[in-house]
């Protein structure tokens, strides 16, 4: 772990040992840490990049006042594991087939302009996704109600649910260190919860401004606790949140019908499902304090709670628990949230050919098109050092390897 004081003050502690992290991330940490209610230090986990609104992989504790940009617009974007009873030697020689018969079951990818054929949405709406949207969309009314704006976007949110999206958003299929069959996917709250963190962001702005205040990034805009705004904005996130658990949940029921139409073998799930937010916000207690913790890009794990943090296309993935202690603790019981990217996505493009992917991605069944250039694993930064930086609080409890993955 490294501590240090930020350019503008304020106290930041960071598991980078090993790892790069680049100028712009290093300036927007200076200029959170700064911020007058933060709790104690912000918290940097080794998958540390620049990122819109606020650094990824950053552990934000605050007291008396929410950054909506921080939390960001993918909001309860996170992921999911369930291990299954199948081996390796029960999958088909050509996984082919269980790579179209997933993209067959989950909505995935964006076509025309996310309008009404946009293939990464429910046409028609199937039952289940009917089901579970009648839990959700009272509360969302209220939301609407109040805040018009995000109207459009509502009208929607029923037909993402159980949907994967685009980007680095992903569903596989893994082996473990044991040849057991793992389903592991990679989501958030869609449509809807993006419209939400825009529209709260832009709220907070025109706040910062109504009030004459200054900050030295407009993406630090706040929402003081006690407020209006404060309290909408709560309680929209947290049915974003819900609404992402809930998307993951019928993904993964997906996933696994799709792998049970392709492997003869009668299976069952044999441990309790991993269902983890990366980007989220919730109230904890933290040297002695309640306060707001802002995961962005980052993984709330102890003893007794299991996390995820996969690698990339061709890299392997882990669950993980946390470890007790001092570690833990000024880590604000994080961990990182992924291997993080090494280079913007438009550097990729650049840098990486088609034939570097397909190399970087052998003995993968999964798309090796140029549209997943930007998502081929030398984009990302090595997981093993990203693993070995946070290893004072980090606990591998299984080690994943991806067979099919498919991609938004």
């Amino acid at each position: 772990m490294q501590v240090f004081e930020g350019a503008r003050g304020g106290l930041i502690k960071a598991w980078i040992d090993g790892v790069a992290v680049e100028d712009a991330a290093r300036k927007q940490l200076d200029n959170i840490a700064a911020m007058p209610f933060i709790h104690k230090h912000v918290a940097i986990m080794p998958d540390v990049h620049w990122g819109m609104g606020a650094t990824i992989g950053s552990v934000i504790p605050t007291k008396g006042a929410i950054i909506p940009a921080a939390v960001g617009v993918d909001l309860g974007c996170g992921m999911m594991a369930i291990r299954t009873t199948l081996k390796a030697a029960d999958l088909p020689d050509n996984l082919s087939g269980l790579r179209t018969a997933i993209e067959q079951r989950i909505p995935h990818g964006r076509t025309d302009n996310g309008g009404r054929n946009d293939r990464g949405a429910w046409g028609e709406l199937p039952e289940a996704q009917t089901d579970v949207f009648k839990g959700l969309a009272g509360e969302l009314q209220k939301i609407v109600d109040k805040h018009p704006k995000i109207s459009q976007s509502a009208s929607r949110a029923a037909n993402h649910l159980g949907t994967l999206g685009t980007g680095n958003h992903f569903v596989e299929v893994c082996l473990d260190e044991n040849d057991a069959v793992w389903i592991m996917l990679h989501s958030g709250s869609r449509g809807i919860g993006n419209r939400i963190g825009s529209y709260f962001i832009e709220r907070a702005k025109h706040e910062m401004k109504r009030w004459y205040i200054n900050l030295p990034d407009e993406d630090l805009a706040y929402l003081p606790e006690g407020s209006d705004l404060f309290g909408d904005y709560m309680g929209a996130v947290s049915w974003a949140q819900r609404f992402a658990r809930a998307n993951r949940e019928l993904m993964m029921t997906a996933a696994l019908e799709a792998l049970s139409v392709s492997v003869p073998k009668r299976f069952t799930c044999d441990c309790e499902a991993v269902n983890c937010h990366h980007n989220y916000v919730a109230h904890e207690r933290h040297f002695g304090s309640e306060v707001l913790v802002t995961r962005k890009g980052a993984v709330r794990i102890t003893p007794e709670t299991l996390g995820i943090i996969p690698g990339s296309m061709g890299a392997k993935s882990f669950i993980v628990r946390g470890i007790d202690g001092q570690a833990a603790a000024e880590a604000l019981c994080s961990c990182s949230h992924g291997a993080g990217r090494a280079m913007s996505r438009a550097e990729a493009k650049r840098r990486f050919t088609l034939e570097d992917h397909a190399l970087a991605t052998a003995g993968v069944e999964c798309r090796k098109d140029s549209e997943v250039i930007d998502e081929t694993p030398a984009a990302y930064k090595d997981i093993d050092a990203v693993m070995k930086a946070q290893a004072d609080h980090v606990e591998i409890v299984h080690t994943l390897k991806q067979v099919v993955c498919v991609k938004g």
